[in-house]
């Protein structure tokens, strides 16, 4: 069985995290799952603040769900109000990862996700680098390839290994940047 994981909208909000992640779910060193809500919540955060991109951020959507084929969780909705967290909005969240049968959300806000909320369902709340940590100690050429395509993706104007890897530091992947940095020059 593959190791699920349910992304939270938090880390499919910066462009640059997004599109590592997407990459590297389709390594298939694990099955990444999300929500039409969880789409939702983070394309409303991002248009409100950028409301210039708010049409593209909806071929972006359908590109995600292009790229991770089956990444779609469905029927979770009659879980939500029986469900306990810190903030009721997360609820579907956690909904969605007993639904599709994570064993991890990645999510940035790990205090709204505490351990004794998750763990009667066998799930633990993951930081993203903490889980890109994870996967390169699993698949180091997977991660690696990611990252490179993720990378060779920016090309107007291209970006430079380092500036890619500073970037993914800038937006919490600090232990990952400090992992890419010894295979820069395969990036």
């Amino acid at each position: 069985m593959r190791f699920v994981v349910v992304y939270d909208a938090c880390v499919l909000y910066p462009a640059p995290l997004r599109d590592f992640l997407i990459r590297l779910a389709r390594t298939g060193l694990f099955s990444a799952k999300w929500t039409d809500d969880i789409q939702e919540e983070w394309i409303r955060s991002l248009s409100a603040r950028r409301p210039e991109i708010a049409e593209s951020l909806q071929r972006t959507r359908a590109l995600m769900e292009q790229a991770v084929p089956d990444c779609l969780v469905h029927g979770y909705e009659p879980l939500v109000h029986a469900l306990d967290l810190p903030d009721p909005n997360d609820r579907h969240v956690l909904a969605a990862a007993i639904r599709s049968g994570a064993q991890a959300i990645i999510t940035f806000n790990l205090r709204d996700f505490p351990e004794s909320r998750l763990e009667p369902f066998d799930l633990e709340a993951l930081h993203p680098d903490a889980f890109v940590e994870q996967q390169l100690d699993l698949g180091e050429g997977a991660v690696l390839r990611a990252a490179k395509e993720a990378r060779a993706a920016l090309r107007n104007p291209e970006v430079d290994p380092a500036i890619y890897i500073d970037t993914l530091e800038k937006h919490g992947l600090v232990v990952t940047a400090q992992r890419l940095r010894e295979f820069s020059h395969l990036i």
